[in-house]
């Protein structure tokens, strides 16, 4: 390891954070035709075009329309005395301020274009707050009623044609406890864009119930003024550049995580979901930060590691491809901004030659810091070029996904309210398998979605198990070989080299064959004992 990169390893997640903001504000002083700037918007048009991931959901939904696949749920528990009229007007607020809250969808000459749906003035209220009142319900039925609410409003589909695309409403449970329910569709938004949206809603509701004014300056940008740049900036040598690292990292047959499913896979691929939560022990957490700061890479390429391992084990592939979202919001302003900003990237390693586990770490650091140094094309442009051979029953060039978050939706203490995200599940599965993994600062927890037309709950408890264990085994020792990090645990192990192998029978004691032949002959000493050809 380099000094530099000794050094880089030794920072604070905030000195950390500190130095990469310098470096994109240099990065940027030396590339100012790489900034995005406010388009010049001629007085009466609204009508933009889309962003080039926003084309590709558009058109899934015209493939399939009418489904919460794309859904982007949110909820909160507000406990304390709660202002309604400031509430909505913050909601309000936010979706003056970010013209994606305003946008719809149209096609215009057959080319899919965002509408933008002129500001609310002079106090108007693009939406109303509706509240659902669950009071009269007896106090031991009301949280299975706000789950049921919350999985209801997360399965009811959108109509991109007509905005705006985010549904908002209040559950009321007592007169001091609300829970509020926040809908989007994946086109106007994505995960950095929730965390904006939570952190809005409790800066404006503090101001506005205090009667002061919005505390948030005017954004610069809107999302259409990114769309537009990243049409004209991703081209000529540009893209060409992009494009030449991932033909070549992509290049040959790709694999397919061809896993061992409960249920037969469908012709064609479908949607439906579950997921599994678990928690990575205090003690393992720590040595899994330890391990990644030990041999200089993140946390994340660590988790990566172990993953593709149990993906090869599962498989039997020592080539896996995995794929990630990343926020793309490398530009600074862009950071405040609601809107569909996400990439994804598809991490190839090889796992050949049975490595010792910190080889494998290595190789999966070079590939993620390689293809995080090449995420501005947009994927569903690089599958448009690339043209991998299609199976309907199963999505281009990866089939599972990973991603480790920081846990940016933190409780909120405002003066006399608490608000508390909740939890809240589509029950969509975009592909066969998504880990994902939230970072507190003492524990790591992690949500496994499932498609579940493809596996039974048990099935995913077994390969979470057998996931810990790979981690437990590379913390343990980094040095040994891959084929000797035991995914087992000691009752699995125990089940499978002893109790499946005592087979041992006692037989009855009694005569010999020979003795049963005699027995048989006085039986039936007429009857033919054996016969041979024609004998």
């Amino acid at each position: 390891m380099s000094d530099i990169s000794q050094q880089i390893s030794d920072l604070s997640p905030e000195q950390l954070e500190l130095l990469q903001l310098r470096l994109r504000k240099l990065t940027e002083k030396k590339r100012e035709g790489a900034r995005v700037k406010a388009q010049p918007r001629a007085a009466g048009v609204n009508a933009f075009p889309l962003s080039l991931s926003q084309q590709r959901l558009w058109f899934l939904e015209q493939l399939d329309p009418g489904t919460a696949t794309f859904n982007i749920p949110l909820a909160c528990r507000m406990t304390g005395s709660l202002d309604t009229a400031a509430f909505e007007r913050s909601i309000n607020e936010i979706i003056r301020r970010h013209e994606s809250l305003r946008t719809s969808f149209i096609a215009i000459d057959g080319q899919p274009s965002q509408i933008i749906a002129p500001a609310p003035v002079g106090g108007e209220s693009l939406i109303k707050l509706p509240i659902i009142n669950l009071t009269r319900l007896p106090k031991d039925e009301r949280e299975t009623e706000v789950s049921k609410l919350a999985a209801q409003e997360a399965q009811a589909p959108f109509d991109l044609t007509q905005g705006p695309l985010i549904r908002v409403c209040l559950l009321r449970l007592e007169p001091t406890e609300h829970v509020m329910l926040v809908t989007l569709h994946h086109i106007i938004s994505d995960g950095w864009s929730i965390g904006i949206l939570f952190q809005e809603v409790a800066a404006l509701y503090e101001a506005f119930s205090l009667r002061k004014p919005s505390p948030l300056p005017e954004l610069s940008i809107q999302f259409v003024d990114f769309a537009c740049w990243q049409r004209e900036w991703l081209q000529g040598e540009v893209l060409e550049r992009q494009l030449a690292y991932w033909k070549e990292r992509l290049d040959g047959e790709l694999p397919a995580i061809a896993l061992t499913t409960d249920h037969p896979r469908p012709a064609v691929q479908t949607f439906r979901g579950a997921t599994r939560t678990f928690t990575v022990p205090g003690d393992l957490s720590a040595g899994l930060k330890a391990l990644s700061k030990g041999e200089g890479a993140t946390l994340f390429m660590t988790l990566l590691a172990a993953y593709q391992l149990l993906l090869s084990r599962y498989t039997g592939l020592e080539d896996i491809i995995v794929g990630t979202d990343v926020a793309n919001r490398n530009r600074l302003e862009t950071e405040s901004l609601i809107g569909f900003f996400v990439n994804q990237l598809a991490l190839r390693s090889n796992l050949a030659g049975d490595p010792t586990f910190r080889e494998l770490l290595s190789r999966v650091r070079q590939v993620t810091l390689e293809a995080f140094a090449h995420q501005d094309l947009p994927f569903d442009q690089l599958v448009e070029v690339l043209q991998p051979e299609r199976n309907l029953g199963r999505t281009p060039i990866y089939q599972v996904m990973f991603a480790l978050q920081s846990a940016t939706l933190q409780t909120q203490q405002l003066p006399g309210l608490t608000l508390s995200p909740l939890e809240v599940h589509s029950a969509t599965a975009k592909n066969e398998l998504i880990l994902s993994m939230y970072e507190t600062p003492d524990s790591l927890h992690g949500v496994l979605e499932y498609n579940t037309d493809l596996f039974e709950p048990e099935t995913i408890s077994r390969l979470l198990a057998h996931y810990q264990n790979l981690l437990e085994s590379a913390v343990a020792d980094q040095n040994q070989r891959l084929s000797n990090m035991s995914m087992l645990g000691e009752s699995e192990r125990n089940q499978l080299l002893v109790q499946w192998n005592e087979t041992r029978v006692d037989f009855p004691q009694g005569p010999c064959f020979d003795q049963l032949f005699e027995e048989q002959v006085e039986r039936a000493s007429d009857r033919i004992a054996v016969v041979f050809g024609d004998r």
